[in-house]
Formats: C-alpha cells, sequence, structure tokens
C-alpha cells in the first residue's frame, strides 16, 4: 500500500513539473497577479482571507488554490491552472506547508510569502527538527521563501532556522488574523453568529478544549482519547458549562476517513460538543470562558484575551522527545498545568487568571500584533 501511494506521489509530481516548467517557459509573470494557496482549508479563511479582503480589487488579480485536505486530489483541469498560476503570479501567498513549492523554480523576482497560521514558536518544525537527526525529511521548498512574518521580533530567528532562510527574510509584522481581537465590532458579530447556531451554549459557561495531535506526520496525526475521563467531566460540570471539543485539522481530517472518537462523548451530547468542523479556532476562542489545551500554538492568540488557560500535559516528556520544543515547557505556561484528571478537574474549578505571567508571555511572543498586522504585512510584501 505504502509502495503504492509512494508510486502516485511520484507521477505527481513529474506530472506538475513538466506542467508548471512548461508555463514558466512560454509565459511572463503578472505584475499584479497574486495566487493565495491552501491545501487545508476548502474555503479562503485565516491570514489568506484577511491579505485577500485587504487588497484593491482595481489594482489587484486575485486567484486561489484551495483544498480541504492536501491528500484529496484535484481535477486535472484545476491542478493544472494551480500550475499556470504559480508560474504567472508576481506573489504566491502560503499560510502552511505546500508541497509543490519544492519543485517550481522562481523567476527572478517573484515573491513566495509565508503567512504561517501560527503565532509564536512552540514545537519545532522544519529544519529545526532535522539538528541531529539526520532520517527527518524537511520540505526543500521551505528555503524558496522570500518574506515570512512572525507574531514578535523575539521568535525571527526560530524561524529562519525552521525555514533555512535568512534572518533578513523574516521579519515581525505581526499575524494578519490576530486583528480580529482588537475589532470590537467583527468580535461582537462573530459572537452573536455562534450563539445562534450552537443553541446549547445559552446560559452556560463555556470550556474550550483545543489540544494539538500527536505524530510525526498530519497525515498521521492521532490523540489518546482514553486520557480524558469524560463521565468525571460530566458529572463534576454540566450544570455550569458546556465543553466544547475543537480538534487539530490534521485530526480532524484523519477523523472524517475513520471516526475513532464520537463513542466517547455519545453519552453525554448535552455537555460534549464537537465543534471541529468550525475551521477557525479564534472564533471560538470569543465565546469561550476557559482554555485547555497543550502544546497547540492556540495560547499564543489566547495570550490576548483576559481569561484563563490550563495546559492538560499528560505527556510531556514524550512529546518534548518526540516532537521537541524551541524552549523548555516552562516557558510558555501561564495557566495552570495537570497531568492527570484530577489535576484537570481541580484547574477547572480554581478558574485562576494569572495576569502577570499573561503579560509577560504576550510580550515576549506577540508584540507584533496590535490590530495593525494586515495593513503592515500587506505594505511589506506589496509595497506602500
Amino acid at each position: 500500500m505504502k509502495l503504492l501511494r509512494y508510486a502516485k506521489g511520484c507521477i505527481v509530481r513529474v506530472y506538475f513539473s513538466l506542467v508548471y516548467e512548461f508555463f514558466r517557459l512560454t509565459t511572463k509573470v503578472v505584475q499584479n497577479k497574486v495566487l493565495m494557496i491552501s491545501d487545508v482549508r476548502e474555503k479562503l479563511e485565516g491570514n489568506l482571507a484577511y491579505v485577500w479582503n485587504y487588497l484593491d480589487d482595481d489594482a489587484y488579480l486575485k486567484t486561489t488554490y484551495l483544498k480541504g485536505d492536501r491528500r484529496n486530489r484535484s481535477s486535472i483541469r484545476t491542478f493544472n491552472k494551480m500550475a499556470y498560476d504559480f508560474a504567472t503570479s508576481k506573489y504566491v501567498l502560503l499560510e502552511d506547508y505546500f508541497r509543490y513549492t519544492s519543485y517550481v523554480r522562481p523567476k527572478e523576482g517573484q515573491e513566495i510569502c509565508q503567512l504561517w497560521h501560527a503565532c509564536g514558536a512552540y514545537k519545532k518544525f522544519g529544519y529545526s527538527r532535522s539538528k541531529g537527526n539526520e532520517h527527518i525529511k524537511i520540505h526543500k521548498g521551505y528555503k524558496k521563501y522570500t518574506k515570512v512574518t512572525v507574531s514578535s521580533e523575539n521568535i525571527r530567528e526560530n524561524y529562519a532556522e525552521a525555514f533555512g532562510i535568512s534572518l533578513d527574510k523574516v521579519q515581525a509584522k505581526g499575524v494578519p488574523r490576530t486583528d480580529l481581537f482588537f475589532d470590537e465590532k467583527l468580535k461582537k458579530e462573530k459572537r452573536e453568529k455562534l450563539y445562534k447556531s450552537i443553541p446549547a451554549i445559552h446560559g452556560k459557561k463555556v470550556i474550550l478544549f483545543a489540544p494539538t495531535y500527536r505524530g510525526i506526520r498530519a497525515e498521521d496525526a492521532y490523540y489518546d482519547f482514553d486520557c480524558i475521563d469524560y463521565s468525571r467531566l460530566y458529572e463534576e460540570f454540566r450544570d455550569e458549562y458546556v465543553f466544547i471539543i475543537k480538534w487539530h485539522p490534521a485530526l480532524f481530517n484523519n477523523l472524517k476517513r475513520k471516526d475513532t472518537f464520537s463513542k466517547y462523548i455519545e453519552p453525554y451530547n448535552d455537555f460534549f460538543l464537537d465543534l471541529s468542523g468550525e475551521r477557525e479556532v479564534n472564533d471560538l476562542l470569543l465565546i469561550s470562558d476557559l482554555l485547555i489545551t497543550d502544546y497547540s500554538s492556540v495560547i499564543f492568540e489566547y495570550s490576548l484575551l483576559e481569561k484563563p488557560i490550563i495546559y492538560f500535559a499528560y505527556d510531556i516528556e514524550k512529546y518534548g522527545d518526540m516532537r521537541g520544543l524551541y524552549h523548555s515547557f516552562e516557558t510558555y505556561v501561564y495557566g495552570e498545568v495537570a497531568r492527570n484528571n484530577d489535576e484537570l478537574i481541580d484547574a477547572i474549578k480554581k478558574h485562576d487568571l494569572k495576569a502577570d505571567l499573561r503579560k509577560d508571555f504576550c510580550k515576549r511572543y506577540m508584540d507584533a500584533c496590535d490590530g495593525r498586522s494586515t495593513q503592515r504585512v500587506c505594505e511589506w510584501i506589496f509595497g506602500d
């Protein structure tokens, strides 16, 4: 089976390379053309959407290539158009790893800009993971980035190392989608929309559970569902809270192929709500009263809100050895840490807001996010 997948992957790579090279040699770069790419989003959302909406429709020729799971196959026509747009766009904007950047040869003056989907620098990724481990295969397209924007001056070196690029290509211009947290009107609209679509949260406090996945590759993403005592949480908090679950998109894509989770919460469906289909976790942060997470980058966006956080780090030793963190785990903590269900329940009851730790954390990792990130990013990429 693995050999068959590898063979299919090779065929697709060769086909893309041939089609792209044809367009590269026979077409010119359109100076006002912008291509926005994501193969983990079905709709234009996140950082890409913020930049798309900021750009003047009359001044820029904008196009997209989107799909919800990178394992899904595009039609030949859509795939060919993506290769054509990649070869002819002055600006190519990404928000995540995109495998086909490994096989392109950008023309002089083309910009491949990485807006990245995460704030801060938490889990090691890219070339940072390969240091001391030559067996880890790293995406070669990283080195072709011409501009990368990050959430703080303090983490530029981490991203330069991760992408294998020079430090000057990484600038702390902020993360466009964090502008949401500084827009009171938009926050109100999003909260009202969610309250309308999720009647179960009316009159209740909201716990948001949003951990990252386990596993080396996104395609192998999993989580130890047995680590949580769903029955005890239900008995302890059902009267006061609703417990929203938001799995990482990589894990959610795997659960859509084979559901191994829903059986855990079916007996308590008036308390546990799996809202992993809500793609934007930032929207869910707005209606939450308490966040439970672990090694997810959601801790960085959440630091912009004055709400308590709990780190459910039942496997910190194992996870740190497997994936690696840029700094010690304690560096990222601005709330309670729970390693088992007893400690998790106690932490929820404490509802402790560690304001000083939060302020220091936010200053260290999010100082470029102030509500004007989209403007600065666009001025840097496209000019004043």
